[in-house]
């Protein structure tokens, strides 16, 4: 580890860069998770976008439960170094998850 700052991205907006130089490390440990999780929260936004507009008939998973709509699509996502699938669908303006299982280590 380097004693030196980071440099940040230049795509970073330089107030936002002032506002985080004065925060604690815990304080950006919990933004650097909020940050990841917003981002998530967008590409899956973009992605049940796109598939709302695609009227392809895609096959279904035999496994998908019984609560989980036809037109949820799986997802991964990190906790804690770990991969997890999840189903992910649009109830109106909330995104629902449910979960599926771990990700194996052949994926």
């Amino acid at each position: 580890m380097s004693y030196e700052p980071p440099t940040p991205p230049q795509e970073l907006p330089a107030d936002v860069v002032d506002t985080l130089n004065d925060y604690s490390p815990e304080l950006l440990r919990h933004v650097a998770r909020y940050t990841e999780e917003l981002a998530e929260y967008h590409e899956r936004e973009a992605r049940l976008a796109e598939n709302e507009g695609n009227n392809q008939i895609k096959e279904q998973p035999e496994d998908r439960p019984d609560d989980v709509p036809s037109k949820a699509t799986i997802t991964v996502k990190e906790i804690n170094d770990n991969r997890y699938y999840y189903w992910q669908w649009r109830d109106g303006e909330k995104i629902r998850s449910k979960y599926k299982g771990p990700v194996g280590p052949e994926n």
